[in-house]
């Protein structure tokens, strides 16, 4: 009796460890660091994630986990962006790849600092490497590159919410719209 009620505790106790939060920040060393505690004040660039909240929400396989963590994505659209923006989104989550996506009327700064300056989208970050506009063999060449799985592991992965700023605040909206790629 007593080793059946163990049992259900460790039971309970992986699944709600499995279903978890995990935040990306930047410290000020530049140093990027993934953990499951929320980061400290001073922490730049933060995100937070929920995984395991649905089906497919957790890195599924070694690695994935190892391209997360090495090459993370965040995409940049705009609503009025198209087919591009469109085709963009539905690559990645055909994939099943975990990614952010970010307004790019609500980050034109981060925008505009990966673009020098323009505000064409879609624009991918995979890791350090950045992608301006929608062709599919150069994206697929650069997630293979990075270690992505070229077919989905498990169910397909939709697009993270809204990243978590250090401060809470929300972002600021800029004062040129986008212009979208074609």
């Amino acid at each position: 009796m007593r080793a059946s009620i163990l049992t259900l505790l460790l039971i309970a106790a992986a699944g709600t460890a499995s279903a978890g939060e995990l935040y990306r920040w930047v410290d000020e060393d530049g140093k990027v660091h993934y953990t499951d505690q929320p980061p400290p004040p001073q922490a730049r660039n933060s995100e937070r994630k929920r995984l395991g909240d649905r089906p497919g929400d957790g890195p599924t396989s070694y690695a994935m986990q190892q391209a997360m963590k090495n090459f993370p994505i965040t995409l940049y659209v705009v609503s009025e962006c198209g087919e591009s923006c469109k085709s963009a989104v539905a690559y990645l989550t055909r994939r099943g790849i975990p990614f952010t996506q970010k307004d790019g009327h609500q980050d034109a700064e981060g925008l505009k600092a990966l673009t020098g300056g323009s505000m064409v989208v879609p624009v991918a970050t995979v890791g350090a490497t950045v992608l301006r506009g929608y062709e599919e063999g150069t994206w697929k060449a650069t997630l293979d590159a990075a270690g992505y799985p070229s077919a989905p592991v498990g169910p397909p992965r939709a697009a993270a919410g809204k990243p978590a700023t250090s401060n809470g605040a929300a972002p600021t909206t800029p004062a040129q719209p986008a212009q979208a790629a074609n």
